[in-house]
């Protein structure tokens, strides 16, 4: 492209990106709007049950072209506005989303703190319906919520905007893995399905490579994967274990994090952090490894399956009944 038209190009792509956001805003309000006004009449009984039928005929017959107006979608416009109507803050980001991303929160989600989590990660990371819908079914706020309480240390102290970064456990239900299957297995499935594995990390990470290498003295080593994360402006290393967490595997990464730092980081970046991924993890043994340690890393496990929602979500009720 000629390099003198890259400007107004991008100029035109904006318009139509704030174009679109303006005509979903004002699509939203208006289902807000009739969501409001069917609520109130029949709060005030001035109109039953049946009215909402009559009024979705009535739409048909007057304006045949207008389309989701059916008496089913007149009774979701009334749920989302009495969902919503006493909570400012939410009511506006639901704004900033799709009708069909709203629906998918409105009726998959529980309470108002999942709504809420869900509303902020779809404006984050640009959701489709397709990924939502994904996100809900592995869970992706029990499992965030959860995560937050077991950073490190370090971590938790030094990097306050890490809340919902990391995860305690990632699930890679899209590889199809064999049982058993080795880190080489691994890597190579979630190289070949880097869409989906970034779906699932967060899309802020950058790829830069497998197997990178680094050289200290005479010797070469190599980091399973490596990543940039924009929000936290630093290179994270992803070590990847197909068995049982053990405390040795802390020295190998925090070693590639110290080699990191010193040859490869660049002066305006943050210190690098890791991300050792195994297959299974004991809590109590990571807590041991982690409580004295001075290493800026997570240790997560990896799920190929999808979780149990309601193990997770008793997971999340007792954790939050322990703050």
């Amino acid at each position: 492209m000629d390099n003198r038209f890259v400007e107004i190009i991008q100029l035109i792509k904006q318009s139509r990106r704030n174009a679109l956001a303006a005509v979903n805003a004002e699509l939203i309000n208006l289902y807000w709007t009739i969501g409001e006004h069917i609520s109130l009449k029949i709060a005030t009984s001035e109109w039953g049950n049946a009215v909402v039928r009559q009024l979705a005929e009535a739409i048909q017959m007057n304006e045949p072209e207008l389309k989701g107006f059916s008496d089913k979608n007149l009774w979701r416009m009334k749920q989302f506005y009495e969902t919503y109507r006493g909570n400012p803050k939410l009511s506006t980001l639901l704004r900033e989303i799709s009708w069909t991303n709203n629906l998918l929160i409105l009726s998959r989600c529980k309470t108002m703190d999942e709504k809420e989590f869900y509303l902020k990660h779809t404006i984050q990371e640009k959701y489709s319906k397709r990924e939502l819908d994904r996100q809900i079914s592995v869970s992706l706020f029990e499992r965030t919520m959860t995560g937050n309480s077991k950073l490190s240390p370090v971590v938790r102290e030094s990097k306050k905007s890490l809340s919902n970064t990391f995860k305690d456990s990632y699930v890679f239900e899209f590889l199809n893995l064999p049982e058993p299957h080795n880190e080489g297995d691994l890597q190579r499935g979630l190289v070949s399905q880097m869409k989906n594995f970034i779906l699932e990390l967060g899309k802020d990470y950058l790829f830069i490579a497998e197997q990178y290498k680094i050289q200290v003295g005479n010797s070469d080593f190599f980091i399973d994967l490596l990543f940039y994360h924009r929000g936290l402006q630093c290179l994270i290393a992803i070590e990847l274990k197909a068995d049982k967490f053990k405390p040795e595997h802390l020295g190998q990464l925090n070693f590639y994090l110290e080699a990191l730092d010193r040859d490869v980081k660049k002066e305006c970046e943050n210190p690098s952090l890791g991300v050792l991924l195994c297959q299974y993890k004991d809590h109590e043994v990571v807590e041991y490894a982690l409580s004295r340690g001075l290493s800026p890393t997570m240790i997560s496990e990896y799920k190929l399956h999808l979780p149990d929602k309601k193990i997770l979500q008793h997971r999340f009720r007792e954790l939050m009944n322990n703050q």
